[in-house]
This record gives structure tokens, C-alpha cells and sequence, in this order.
């Protein structure tokens, strides 16, 4: 996936400045995508000169004015294009998991700490989907029903996540008996 799909696709929802876009992606997309300020501005550039997207400048009282964004139909054709293609499976480069890897270099001490730091980030993560889900489920049955797809992203996350909770404490455990094992 590229990062001008994941626009296309919150564009299509709704038309929106860089400013609405980035907040919409941290709260839909982000947490399995990752993109920068910057590079969703260089984006949306790209977008409009493709004439995939067109923008109309809106004023503000006490700002400069903002550009909202919309798809054109060569966007809109572009994203059904793009949709109907299929995707390679995700591949993952995790500097926790060389680290692991390599452990017989290092001390079952360090390590334990480095997958500590990484649990709380997890955590954190879990607890955030998880609150997320449980507004999504306090929501109507009609609103809950228009929202099915992007829920079923919302489940991916939180069984990610609580599977590498779960393989982290496995972890923790191998290395606390390491640690008290004689060398």
C-alpha cells in the first residue's frame, strides 16, 4: 500500500485540508500506517498534480486560508483501481526481534529491560484500541453497521496486540530463568 491510497481512501469519505486529513489518519489509519506531517503535504501535492485530487482554498478569520481537498473522478478511478489489485502480504523488520536473535551476545538483564520498554508501548496501544472499541459498541446499531469494515481493522489491531503481549511474556519468562541460570 502506498500512502496516496490511504488519502485517496479518507478523501473519498469525506473532502478535507492536510490538517483534517492528518487527523483523520492518526485516528483511522494510524494506527496501522504510518505517515508524516510532511509527507502528507508532499502527498497531496503529488495528488493534485496527477489531477487525482482538486483543492479550493477556504478562508479563515484568523489564519491563512486552508486548501480542502476533494477526489476528481480520475481520483475516484484511481483509488477503485487500485482496490480491486491485490496486496502482498505484510513483511516485518523488528529491531526488537534482531536483538532477540542475537541475545547469546548480550545479557538476559538488558534484554529483559529493552522487551519491558517495548510491553508498555503495547500496552498503551492495546488500551487505546480498546477504548475505541468500546465507544464503537456503544454506538447505535445503524452507525455501527456503516462503520463494520473499519471495525474489523480496529479487531486486527487489538488481537495484534494482545498476541504480542502474550508472546512477550513468554519471553520475559525465558529470559527471568536465564538471568538466575549459572553461566
Amino acid at each position: 500500500m502506498s500512502l496516496k491510497h490511504a488519502i485517496l481512501i479518507l478523501l473519498e469519505s469525506e473532502p478535507g485540508s492536510g490538517y483534517d486529513l492528518l487527523k483523520r489518519f492518526k485516528e483511522g489509519l494510524g494506527y496501522f500506517w504510518n505517515a508524516k506531517h510532511q509527507q502528507v503535504y508532499q502527498e497531496l501535492k503529488k495528488l493534485n498534480q496527477a489531477g487525482w485530487l482538486e483543492s479550493e482554498a477556504q478562508a479563515q478569520e484568523t489564519r491563512p486560508d486552508k486548501k480542502i481537498h476533494r477526489l476528481t473522478p480520475a481520483g475516484h478511478a484511481e483509488l477503485l483501481r487500485w482496490l480491486g489489485e491485490p496486496v502482498q502480504p505484510n513483511k516485518i523488520n523488528d529491531a526488537l526481534l534482531v536483538k532477540l536473535f542475537g541475545g547469546a551476545h548480550s545479557t538476559p538483564g538488558s534484554l529483559h529491560e529493552e522487551v519491558r520498554r517495548h510491553v508498555a508501548v503495547h500496552r498503551k496501544t492495546l488500551d487505546s484500541l480498546l477504548s475505541i472499541e468500546r465507544d464503537y459498541q456503544a454506538l447505535p446499531v445503524e452507525q455501527r453497521q456503516a462503520l463494520r469494515l473499519p471495525y474489523l481493522t480496529l479487531r486486527r489491531g487489538i488481537l495484534g496486540e494482545q498476541s504480542w503481549l502474550a508472546w512477550a511474556a513468554e519471553v520475559e519468562a525465558e529470559l527471568a530463568v536465564m538471568a538466575s541460570s549459572p553461566s
